[in-house]
C-alpha cells in the first residue's frame, strides 16, 4: 500500500491534473527526443489512468509489461479518474517519476500515447497504435497493447522492449503458445506428439519434431493458415530444427548409427546439405549465431555431451564447454544470444540440472540458477531475459529469469509437464 506521504502528493497530482491527452503534444509523432537519467539505476515510471473503453485494462498491461521489462521501476498508486489539466512536473518528480504515460483509447479504434520527460518538463514521444477493428481484449487486440509498451520503452530506455512476443513450448507432448505476460494460453493444433518446438524469425512459422510410429520427422507449420509440410526424412531420428537468422535455412540433427547436423531450405527445392561429420557419435541441438555463420550444437564425441561451435559450413569445428575433471560431465541445449555474446546451456551440476550462460569471446561460464532442476533456456529478442523450465514450483513449469538482476517470474501454470521452450521474434502484426 502507497504511504500516508505518497497518498498525499499523489491526491495533489490528480486534482491539479495533467493535461488532457492531446493538450501538450507538440512534438510530431514518432519523434524520439530522449530521455536523460542516470544509466546505473532504473528510470521510475508513472502511468496514469487511461480513458476510453477498457482503460483500466490498458493501463494494467502498459504497467505490466514495463515493469516485466526490468529495465525500469513502474511507480504504483492509485489510478483515480483519467487526468485532466494541466500537468505540474514538479509532483509527480517528488514521486520519483523520471517519465509519465499517458494514454487513452480513441473513439477511432487507436491507442493514443504521450510519454513526458518529467526532468525536461517537456513531452517526449507522442504516437497512435491502431486496433484495426480487432475485438477488444482478444489476442490481436492484446498485441497492440504489448507492442505499444515495448515503443514506450524504447522512448524512455533506448531499448525497445519485448511484451509483443510469444513463447511455443511443449506440454504433455503437445505444442502451446503463451504470450510473454503468461496470458492467452492456446494450443497449436498439430496432432499428435510433437516436440523441439522453434520460430521462423518471420513468427509466421514454426518448426517441430513429429513422433510417429514410423520414426521420428521434422515439421515446417505455417501458423496463418494451418498448412505443413515435412522436411526430408534423413534415417530413423529426425529430431530438434532451428532455423537461420535470415530464415532460408532449416538445421537439424538426423542418422541412424548416430546423428549429425543437416541443412535444408525449409520450404523444399534444396537437396539436404550435410553440416557436421560425427563419425558415429550423436550431433544434435543446432543454435544459430545471430549472423548467421557459425552453429552451436551438442556433440558426444568426448563420450559425453559438450557444446561445440561450427562455422555454419560444418568447418572451423571448436569446443565451446568444457567439464571440470572429476564431475559428472553434461552439457546440453545450447542457444545463441541474440547479440552474439553469449550462448545459454543446461550442465549437470552436483545433482541437478541448472542455467549456465559462457561468453563466446572469454569463455567465461556463469550459473544463472541454482534452486531445484533449471534447464532448456531460449533467449528472449533483447538478449537479456531468459525463458526456461524449472521445478522450483513444484512441478515442471516455465519461468523467465532476468539474467541481470536475477529476478525471476513464473510463466505457465495448471496441470502437465511445460518443457522446451522456445522464445519467439517480436511480433510486427497483431
Amino acid at each position: 500500500m502507497p504511504s500516508s506521504r505518497f497518498r498525499a502528493v499523489l491526491a495533489l497530482c490528480l486534482v491539479l491534473g495533467p493535461p488532457a491527452l492531446g493538450a501538450q503534444d507538440s512534438i510530431p509523432q514518432g519523434v524520439r527526443v530522449g530521455l536523460t537519467y542516470d544509466p546505473s539505476s532504473r528510470p521510475g515510471v508513472f502511468v496514469t489512468a487511461v480513458a476510453g473503453t477498457n482503460g483500466d485494462s490498458v493501463r494494467a498491461m502498459l504497467a505490466r509489461d514495463l515493469d516485466f521489462g526490468d529495465r525500469v521501476t513502474v511507480i504504483s498508486a492509485e489510478a483515480g479518474p483519467p487526468p485532466t489539466g494541466k500537468l505540474n512536473y514538479d509532483l509527480y518528480a517528488k514521486l520519483g517519476a523520471s517519465a509519465l504515460v499517458q494514454a487513452s483509447v480513441t473513439p477511432q479504434g487507436s491507442l493514443h500515447i504521450a510519454v513526458h520527460d518529467i526532468a525536461a518538463k517537456r513531452v517526449l514521444n507522442v504516437s497512435d497504435f491502431a486496433f484495426n477493428g480487432t475485438a477488444p481484449l482478444s489476442a490481436s487486440w492484446r498485441m497492440v497493447v504489448h507492442r505499444a509498451s515495448d515503443e514506450v520503452e524504447r522512448w524512455i530506455t533506448s531499448v525497445r522492449g519485448i511484451a509483443a512476443t510469444r513463447v511455443l513450448f511443449v506440454r504433455d507432448q503437445r505444442l502451446w503458445i503463451v504470450d510473454s505476460d503468461g496470458a492467452n494460453l492456446v494450443p497449436v493444433g498439430v496432432g499428435g506428439t510433437a516436440l523441439n518446438p522453434a520460430w521462423h524469425p518471420t513468427g509466421r512459422y514454426i518448426a517441430y519434431t513429429q513422433m510417429a510410429d514410423d520414426g521420428t520427422h521434422i515439421v515446417v507449420r505455417d501458423l496463418t493458415n494451418g498448412q505443413s509440410r515435412r522436411a526430408p526424412d534423413l534415417g530413423g531420428t529426425n529430431v530438434t530444427p532451428t532455423f537461420s537468422p535470415d530464415g532460408s535455412t532449416l538445421v537439424y540433427s538426423a542418422g541412424d548409427d548416430g546423428t549429425d547436423l543437416y541443412a535444408v531450405a525449409p520450404f523444399g527445392g534444396e537437396a539436404p546439405r550435410r553440416v557436421t561429420v560425427g563419425r558415429g557419435s550423436p550431433s544434435s541441438s543446432p543454435s544459430f549465431s545471430p549472423d548467421g555463420r557459425k552453429i552451436a550444437y551438442i556433440s558426444g564425441r568426448l563420450g559425453h555431451p559438450e557444446v561445440y561451435i561450427t562455422d555454419a559450413d560444418g568447418t572451423n569445428v571448436e569446443l565451446l564447454t568444457e567439464s571440470p575433471s572429476g564431475e559428472r560431465p553434461y552439457r546440453t541445449d545450447p542457444d545463441w544470444s541474440p547479440d552474439g555474446r553469449h550462448v545459454a546451456f543446461t550442465s549437470q551440476e552436483g545433482p541437478n540440472l541448472q542455467v549456465m550462460v559462457i561468453n563466446v569471446r572469454d569463455r567465461r561460464v556463469r550459473q544463472l540458477t541454482g534452486d531445484a532442476r533449471n534447464e532448456n533456456a531460449s533467449w528472449a529478442p533483447d538478449a537479456r531475459h531468459l525463458v526456461f523450465t524449472s521445478t522450483r514450483s513444484g512441478a515442471k513449469q516455465l519461468w523467465v529469469l532476468d539474467t541481470e538482476s536475477g529476478r525471476a517470474r513464473q510463466l505457465t501454470r495448471g496441470a502437465g509437464v511445460a518443457r522446451q521452450a522456445a522464445w519467439s521474434p517480436r511480433m510486427e502484426q497483431p
